[in-house]
């Protein structure tokens, strides 16, 4: 499965406004502009939307052939808030894939590339076929979402 057939799946990603900006094997830059609905009671980006640009970047880069890979586990350190507005930036870069398992670093950081966060992820290449393709988005959730 293709990482392009990935995201054309993936509507978690799609309805948080990820883009995704470079996908090689064993790499991947996925950027989200934080929106009001992102932040938390203080007024600070949700560490769970963080979470989530940083495991979307590491599933790009860990799904690196037509083997589909899942994680096993992930970690997460938070070093930097943010706020609404900023546009964070995730890159994930493989560091050692050995039979089916893998081990993947992500840095999320802001429009000056100071690093909001340091994400480890562990994956494993499974036996499950890919699914297929879904089709476009369905118009009226993507109207419901806010603009960015």
């Amino acid at each position: 499965m293709s990482s392009r057939d990935m995201m054309a799946n993936d509507r978690a990603s799609a309805a948080l406004g990820m883009v995704v900006e470079a996908d090689e094997p064993g790499r991947a830059v996925v950027s989200m502009r934080v929106r009001d609905d992102m932040t938390n009671g203080f007024g600070i980006t949700h560490g769970g939307l963080v979470f989530a640009l940083a495991d979307t970047a590491f599933a790009i880069a860990c799904n690196e052939d037509d083997r589909v890979a899942v994680s096993v586990g992930a970690e997460i350190d938070f070093v930097r808030s943010t706020r609404s507005g900023e546009l964070l930036r995730a890159t994930a870069e493989r560091r050692v894939r050995r039979g089916r398992r893998g081990i993947y670093d992500v840095t999320v950081t802001d429009e000056a590339g100071e690093a909001v966060a340091l994400f480890r992820g562990r994956a494993v290449v499974t036996d499950r076929p890919a699914p297929p393709t879904a089709p476009p988005a369905d118009t009226e959730l993507a109207a419901e979402r806010p603009a960015p």
